[in-house]
């Protein structure tokens, strides 16, 4: 009916789902989205058409993808242990430390643990990059990239 390939409809549709989902994901306001489809070079009235179909499909867009997310697994209980090999048969005098964890995670109502161990130096370099992401989602920029996410 159309006079267009198959492959032609399935880029247009792939593209409008794309449009509609990114901004439902970011929740862009009214004259965001028509400034967004502006450029696209549409007639007025497509225009009209496509600003109220994100508007009638924001909310159920979001509800969807957020079904779709994956469920990451949540902290439960942390148990830790300090190893160390103060002497063996060859060497007498020698200090291997080793810190072993035991990760008490809950994933979808179940309970997993993960046993993880490291040596100090390792944990301390891990505990620095932690707080230095921390630090960074305290700056302005992730701020607002939070508040926009939700």
């Amino acid at each position: 009916k159309l006079n267009v390939g198959a492959d032609t409809i399935q880029r247009g549709v792939e593209g409008l789902t794309y449009l509609l989902t990114e901004s439902s994901k970011l929740m862009i306001s009214e004259i965001d989205f028509q400034d967004s489809i502006h450029v696209l070079g549409f007639s007025d009235e497509l225009n009209k058409l496509l600003l109220q179909l994100y508007l009638d499909n924001r909310k159920e867009i979001r509800s969807i993808l957020s079904e779709l997310a994956p469920k990451l697994p949540s902290y439960h209980n942390l148990e830790w242990r300090l190893d160390v090999q103060l002497a063996s048969r060859s060497l007498r005098q020698q200090i291997k430390p080793a810190v072993t964890m035991k990760l008490h995670l809950n994933q979808n109502e179940d309970q997993i643990a993960q046993v993880l161990q490291t040596d100090p130096s390792t944990l301390l370099h891990l505990i620095q990059q932690l707080e230095q992401a921390l630090g960074e989602m305290k700056t302005n920029h992730c701020r607002r990239i939070a508040r926009n996410m939700k």
